[in-house]
């Protein structure tokens, strides 16, 4: 997955906290439903896709009649088959309709349009199959994969994408592309966790609990203030491995992290 994270394209921060979702029934697709220049798909223009992204997260900001709390999509995927990391996992979409449809389903949005560019191209299908995968690995999300007319009046996706959708969402070639696993990062040392830490290690920490599946003891998320939630969650996963057991105090060594994060 070529994967582009929201300060790598150069993301605002949200107007508000964006609302943590522990699981979806799946994900709904999206297109972007004005022109998309059908030159975007060339090769050399690929420099642009992160423009574009952050040229919708400031229209979004701007709705006043919406007052989205930031760009309305989980993912973005160019023509060039990059996902773009938009709210991301574990966050309520803003843009499947309503607040009910918000809740059930991610929405990923593909650089397509009603005019121009029309038609995914391969690797955008490959993309957008990476960013409904990363999805379900990272965000909980279920096996559904519907289109956002599906269950709300609007024309979105447009007939080529929603096509797609229809036959299941598959693969171009049928090999499916392997989510990498990340690269741990190092520990930062442990007097960035327990009573009093409040910063952005113990946010990290928590979004992979999460992402493991250690993350019940979280009532509204992981945040960047260390809690008994955090505390529990951290001594369920070091209970769950053999070679923590010894030392499940729900604090995280550099082993605790090195696992956890492998």
């Amino acid at each position: 997955m070529q994967f582009v994270t929201r300060s790598q394209w150069g993301a605002r921060a949200s107007r508000y906290d964006l609302v943590y979702i522990a699981n979806t029934r799946g994900v709904k697709v999206h297109y972007e439903g004005t022109n998309v220049p059908a030159s975007l798909a060339r090769p050399e223009n690929h420099t642009q896709c992160a423009g574009r992204v952050r040229a919708i997260q400031a229209s979004h900001l701007a709705n006043s009649q919406e007052d989205y709390s930031d760009i309305a999509y989980n993912a973005m995927v160019c023509p060039h088959g990059y996902v773009y990391e938009g709210r991301g996992a574990h966050k309520k979409t803003g843009a499947n309709g309503n607040q009910d449809l918000n809740k059930a389903h991610y929405a990923v949005c593909a650089m397509v349009g009603d005019s121009g560019l029309t038609s995914p191209t391969t690797a955008q299908l490959s993309g957008l199959r990476d960013a409904i995968e990363w999805l379900r690995a990272s965000g909980g999300a279920g096996s559904e994969i519907r289109g956002h007319r599906d269950g709300y009046a609007t024309d979105c996706p447009g007939g080529p994408l929603y096509a797609w959708v229809q036959k299941g969402a598959p693969r171009p070639g049928g090999t499916p592309t392997p989510t990498p696993t990340p690269t741990p990062p190092p520990f930062p040392g442990r007097d960035k966790f327990g009573p009093g830490a409040n910063n952005a290690f113990v946010t990290q920490l928590g979004k992979r609990l999460v992402a493991k599946g250690f993350g019940k003891h979280y009532v509204q998320g992981p945040g960047a203030k260390w809690s008994d939630a955090d505390r529990e969650n951290v001594a369920d996963f070091q209970r769950s491995r053999s070679e923590l057991r010894g030392d499940a105090d729900g604090l995280p060594g550099p082993l605790t992290w090195k696992i956890l994060f492998s």
